[in-house]
């Protein structure tokens, strides 16, 4: 099998854990080598002339600029549409019908301060150019809060979600037919899901939280965060899907995953804590970071099908492994991998303690060589200048009185998961990012966008709850995104500011040799 002779460090190895730890508490006498500088990713180099560029570090709003209220920044993009609505949550996902209608499906917040009557998904209409108009909202049982499990499979033209009710919610899962007119979806099955035990009863009931379709579109693998378990249901029929195992993961929970183009490979986000987490036993091995898993007995339909790990790699400087991406670039496996919390968690005493530690207390992606899949390699890491620890006295003003989420990555997405050029992410409070990953050892931005804060607050937002969201503060953006090559747009959801649709600007995108096939973005 291939080796991995690059020099630089993938991960924090355990001889820097230990070291680290040292330092905090151990032999005064023999000093501890740092930890290993992270990687911060290239800056965009130049913007258009009416844009409005970051004025600080790359990526931060500062402090001054949130108390004056947050005007928003822009580079080589430029907003053409919204449609806010009351808000969003989690999670984005697009379809094109036979027609050539174009849409986008977010969902809303159920739960979140004076939410009186929740909308569930906001259906946007974003056919004709620069436009995005909702035309329904669903608001089935898992349609009302499927927080990360809204998923769009091209290939059989379904819409899906588990209930996820505030994060954990019931035993249901969703289908919708969108191949008529993805405007309007039309409800194939919502009934719960899970085994059942003989007498009617269901045990190892689907708990909702994160989900992903298979991509010939015969499973839905939903995943329970809380428990730590994958659900994989057979929906080759789609008014009545069927449970088929359960599986649990280890050495950390399960969060988002994503599906191999044959079927037979899942690559998980295994939800850890990073080393300067205060929960963190001391001395314990990393366990965040990626898993590969075997489940081809499931694709095959084997009773009782057995899924195994096949590889994995963990790391130190990132926790709350988030999702994954399988992809190809220039012919080479990769998985691209997003954190949801930084080293040290997401709150006020964990970023200190990452600071203090030298290590990021804020998330990102990372792209990984899996061309031995027994054996991933971290090739590199799309750090902003932000997140680095050598700037938190410049940053950790500007979170003073916010908790949880604050800066950080969440979700991301490529131009053609065969053929990628192109990396978009979403994240806490910088904005929409969008890199060239064509040489994926050497990543650079080419482009952002971080809308302005609202002065009101939007109900179905997740960001409008305590220690979140502030008039004026900068959003949260936190869903996946839908690159065109024809338009040279993208679209996405930020919380506060709803659904978005950017076009890019001063000739940065698209790339000669990028293409937005159907399917092959997420």
């Amino acid at each position: 099998m291939r080796k991995h002779t690059r020099g630089r460090s993938t991960a924090l190895l355990s001889a820097v854990s230990l070291a680290v730890l040292a330092a905090c508490g151990g032999d005064d006498d023999s000093p501890a080598p740092e930890a290993a500088a992270p990687d911060v990713v290239q800056k965009v180099t130049s913007c258009g002339a009416g844009d409005k560029p970051e004025t600080g570090l790359q990526g931060q709003v500062p402090a001054a600029l949130r108390a004056a209220g947050f005007q928003g920044f822009n580079c080589n993009l430029q907003l053409v549409a919204q449609s806010r609505n009351d808000g969003g949550s989690w999670q984005a996902a697009f379809f094109e019908d036979g027609a050539g209608r174009k849409c986008g499906y977010y969902d809303s917040s159920s739960a979140t301060a004076g939410r009186t009557t929740a909308r569930g998904v906001a259906v946007i209409d974003t056919t004709a150019p620069n436009t995005a108009n909702a035309t329904t909202f669903l608001t089935t049982t898992s349609m009302i809060d499927p927080w990360e499990s809204l998923k769009v499979n091209d290939r059989r033209q379904l819409l899906g979600a588990v209930n996820a009710l505030n994060g954990n919610g019931g035993a249901e899962i969703d289908l919708y037919d969108i191949s008529g007119d993805c405007r309007y979806p039309q409800l194939l099955s919502g009934i719960q899901v899970g085994l059942n035990d003989g007498t009617g009863q269901y045990v190892a009931a689907v708990r909702g939280h994160e989900g992903n379709f298979s991509p010939d579109g015969l499973t839905y693998y939903a995943s329970n965060l809380g428990a730590g378990y994958i659900y994989p249901i057979d929906i080759t029929n789609t008014t009545k899907p069927k449970l088929l195992t359960q599986y649990f993961t280890a050495p950390g929970r399960i969060h988002g995953l994503n599906i191999s183009e044959d079927g037979n490979r899942a690559y998980l986000a295994i939800l850890g804590q990073g080393l300067a987490n205060p929960s963190r036993a001391a001395g314990s091995p990393p366990n965040n970071g990626l898993q590969i898993l075997d489940v081809s007995e499931v694709q095959a339909r084997v009773p009782n099908p057995t899924i195994r790990v096949v590889g994995q790699v963990m790391w130190d400087d990132g926790g709350g492994a988030q999702h994954t991406i399988d992809i190809t670039i220039k012919g080479k496996p990769y998985v691209v991998h997003v954190d949801e919390a930084g080293s040290g968690g997401n709150n006020s005493a964990g970023w200190n303690a990452a600071c203090s530690m030298n290590l990021p207390a804020w998330q990102f992606s990372r792209i990984i060589d899996i061309s031995d899949e027994t054996s991933p390699k971290v090739v590199s890491k799309q750090m902003l200048e932000a997140y680095d620890p050598k700037n938190c006295a410049q940053v950790l003003p500007d979170l003073a009185g916010l908790g949880s989420f604050t800066y950080g990555a969440h979700y991301c997405s490529v131009d053609n998961k065969k053929n990628a050029t192109t990396l978009a992410c979403a994240y806490f409070n910088s904005g929409i990012r969008v890199f060239d990953i064509r040489n994926p050892e050497r990543v650079k931005e080419i482009a952002y966008f971080n809308p302005p804060g609202t002065t009101e607050r939007s109900p179905g937002s997740n960001h409008n709850r305590t220690g979140g969201w502030v008039a004026g503060g900068p959003d949260w953006c936190t869903a996946q995104i839908k690159l065109d090559v024809a338009t040279g747009t993208l679209q996405t959801m930020c919380q506060d500011n709803g659904f978005l649709v950017l076009k890019f600007t001063n000739g940065v995108w698209p790339f000669p040799e990028s293409t937005t096939p159907r399917g092959m973005q997420n």
